[in-house]
């Protein structure tokens, strides 16, 4: 049990409740319930009566950051921790380096975009990189359960909140740093700087992997000279590859040694992610060779170029939501049609709209139809959402069909032979947020109900 707590539902007898002044809930109307549940002492920004112990401090996040690193910091130790950050990719990397390492008869953790994965755990997270309590309980319990290594992706929210402080690396990963998250960041040197504290949660002897085919890794490697590179020149060096519509045939080299294998990923960009998981679990100790006996066995994440035949074409349901992304994922599939690409697209509200019409400009001129639908609104005005997307459209090539559900049903019911449909921006993820509200949609779901029903 871990010695502090922060939501006073949860108190157990003895823990330390600290309350914390969050965005939309204080917890220091809350210390009163914390006591009842069993609290041993209470700490705070002001003075409180409780008839516990009562310690107050200027920050309470401070106080429970550092206190759970001085607490923890050497059990934590014994695991061996990955980190990546960058805009895209984190999580199929991480995915597919868990997979490997599981393979591989490691005891292997992931937590990222998908939840938080070991063994019999399969917990759900509200962010990429959960708040550093949640962190810390699950790295102890999985820890107590016989884990040996955790892949874990790092957002850059994340370091810039230090969830992830008191933690020591052993090796970080930099994928690529493209436009998302300036409502936040404001400005791309900025958004770069957060992702470049990932180098300060190092250890000494930390390993550091750039993908030196984009522009920012000359940053991380200023800032840490003993980096290892990857890409089309780099220490493991992209020599070759052959994309098919099911697989991938990769040709590289690392330490002047030359490599094949063929993965079950399609895409330019899954050539640098499973690359990447490759020289993330060598550069742990396990030789390449092995790695590639794997190979074959490892699958993408859910909702990460999902693939499913449908109406004598395929459907392909991806997370891509970032400029950056949904260019990519566009072009792979150009490269792989026989056919027609048609895209249904939309952008998040309460997030950076400078991007809104730069995905609608790159959806219509890079696919024959592209449908504009919704993709979590949140409290903003989805009609409002659509027109920020159409300001960058200069095509006729599109529709707009606000309603998720029927957009996917009309953009089926469009498909030829050999047409691809690209299902972009939810993925994995099995709702759609309207308001504050939560409501059950699942793209993935919504084309097997369009298979039964035909």
């Amino acid at each position: 049990m871990n010695k502090f707590e922060t939501d006073s539902r949860k108190v157990k007898q003895g823990q330390i409740f600290v309350a914390i002044k969050g965005h939309t809930v204080d917890g220091h109307d809350y210390i009163e319930e914390a006591v009842k549940a069993g609290a041993s002492e209470i700490v705070c920004e002001h003075p409180v009566k409780a008839n516990v112990k009562v310690t107050v401090v200027p920050s309470s996040l401070d106080y429970l950051k550092e206190n759970l690193a001085l607490e923890y910091k050497d059990k934590l130790s014994k695991l061996k921790i990955i980190g990546v950050t960058g805009t895209n990719g984190k999580t199929t990397t991480c995915y597919l380096t868990y997979q490997l390492l599981n393979l591989l008869n490691v005891k292997a953790a992931y937590m990222g975009t998908i939840g938080f994965k070991y063994q019999d755990m399969d917990i759900t997270l509200e962010n990429t990189t959960p708040d550093i309590l949640t962190l810390y309980n699950l790295l102890l319990e999985a820890l107590d359960k016989g884990c040996e290594v955790v892949v874990m992706e790092v957002s850059s929210h994340s370091l810039a909140y230090e969830r992830i402080y008191g933690l020591k690396l052993d090796i970080a990963a930099f994928t690529n740093l493209t436009e998302d998250h300036l409502d936040y960041h404001k400005t791309m040197e900025n958004y770069l700087n957060e992702k470049l504290k990932i180098i300060n949660y190092l250890k000494d002897n930390g390993k550091l992997l750039v993908n030196s085919d984009d522009e920012a890794h000359q940053k991380f490697l200023e800032k840490n000279k003993g980096g290892i590179t990857l890409g089309l020149n780099g220490d493991f060096r992209i020599k070759d590859f052959k994309i098919k519509p099911n697989k991938t045939d990769l040709e590289f080299s690392y330490h002047n040694k030359d490599y094949k294998v063929t993965t079950n990923l399609t895409s330019k960009f899954n050539v640098y992610n499973y690359l990447t998981a490759l020289a993330l679990v060598h550069l742990l100790g396990y030789s390449i060779e092995d790695i590639i006996l794997k190979t074959k066995d490892i699958m993408p994440p859910k909702g990460r170029c999902e693939t499913h035949e449908v109406n004598d074409a395929y459907a392909v349901i991806d997370y891509a939501h970032t400029p950056d992304a949904v260019e990519k994922v566009i072009k792979a599939y150009n490269e792989l049609k026989t056919n027609r690409v048609i895209t249904i697209i939309g952008c998040g509200g309460d997030r950076d709209p400078l991007k809104r019409p730069i995905m609608g400009s790159i959806a219509v001129n890079l696919s024959d139809y592209v449908i504009f639908t919704c993709d979590n609104p949140r409290t903003e005005d989805p009609q409002k959402i659509m027109e920020d997307i159409l300001k960058g459209v200069k095509k006729n090539n599109y529709e707009v069909i606000m309603d998720r559900r029927e957009a996917i049903k009309k953009g089926i019911d469009l498909l030829n032979k050999e047409d691809i449909l690209l299902i972009l921006g939810k993925g994995h993820e099995d709702y759609q947020i309207i308001g504050h509200t939560k409501y059950h949609l699942d793209d993935v779901e919504e084309v097997e109900k369009w298979k039964k029903t035909r």
